[in-house]
């Protein structure tokens, strides 16, 4: 069925603009026309209706009951097409990706494979939020996210990009202060750089000695932080032995600037994860491309 009569839209826009500013001037301004283009597309409005719409016998701007009638209908329609077109744009067409993920994962393992990405997907904006001490994954706004998580989150789709291996590490330097490190019980001699224990899905020290069924050592002295990438620094400034997430510390590991100063390795289920919540964005080609690059990093 054809939808009639309907107003030119440019007299539409004028007229809601103009009526909801309460200006003529307001209105040209934020249309970016002239007061006289703004006049005279109200007047055509009002030719077509054969109703007048504004009260030319005051100096304001001020409506006529019909045209109070009218404004609001006019606004509660380009509302709603401003809001499907909105939908529409954020859904199907926005090649905006936002990227959830911990500091330590940002910086660490995406980052650097970000030019990797825009090389392949030119067009494609990333922006990437971080977000540490994470309770309850369903609660970011994002489009994707990546965290390491010891169990699957739940009311979220999980997708694993890698199983993880972990091990102690240290500076070259922090080794030659001490040569004698063999074994997990030779540990006991050093400063340990310990993650705080509000990050729950990071393997602790001793978890680390547990889950390998090793007799748990008391170190010399602890340094603890909260964020593994402070953990990673100190280690890189020689300050102490931290656990090292091979993932995450692999381009220390071959460019030499971090050692494992021992042979053991727990092998664990926690798993790196794309996480995202089940919704009409997952149809967008710009997040599609993004998770199928990240799933090709395993």
């Amino acid at each position: 069925m054809k939808i009639q009569p309907l107003p030119p839209f440019k007299a539409l826009i004028a007229f809601e603009a103009t009526a909801r500013l309460g200006s003529f001037t307001r209105a040209a301004s934020e249309l970016n026309v002239t007061q006289g283009a703004i006049s005279r597309q109200i007047a055509v409005l009002e030719d077509m209706l054969g109703a007048h719409l504004l009260d030319r016998t005051t100096r304001s701007v001020c409506l006529t009951p019909t045209g109070e009638q009218y404004f609001h209908s006019a606004r509660e329609a380009l509302l709603a097409l401003a809001d499907a077109t909105h939908q529409i744009k954020r859904w199907h067409g926005d090649q905006q990706v936002t990227v959830a993920t911990s500091t330590a994962l940002a910086s660490m393992w995406l980052l650097p494979r970000i030019p990797e990405f825009n090389e392949l997907h030119e067009g494609i904006d990333l922006r990437i939020v971080a977000y540490d001490h994470v309770k309850d994954h369903q609660k970011l706004e994002c489009d994707l996210a990546v965290y390491y998580c010891k169990s699957l989150p739940g009311g979220m789709k999980s997708t694993p990009i890698c199983n993880e291996a972990i091990f102690p590490i240290c500076s070259p330097a922090y080794l030659a202060r001490h040569p004698n490190l063999s074994s997990p019980q030779d540990l006991a001699n050093c400063t340990w750089l310990w993650l705080d224990e509000s990050e729950r899905d990071w393997i602790s020290w001793t978890q680390w000695f547990r889950q390998l069924n090793l007799p748990l050592v008391t170190p010399r002295n602890k340094i603890n932080l909260n964020n593994y990438s402070l953990v990673i620094q100190a280690a890189l400034s020689g300050q102490g032995i931290a656990l090292g997430w091979h993932n995450l510390v692999e381009q220390y590991l071959n460019a030499g600037t971090l050692v494992k100063p021992i042979a053991d390795v727990l092998e664990t289920d926690a798993q790196f994860l794309v996480l995202e919540k089940p919704g009409p964005h997952e149809r967008r080609r710009s997040v599609a491309c993004f998770r199928e690059w990240l799933l090709s990093l395993k």
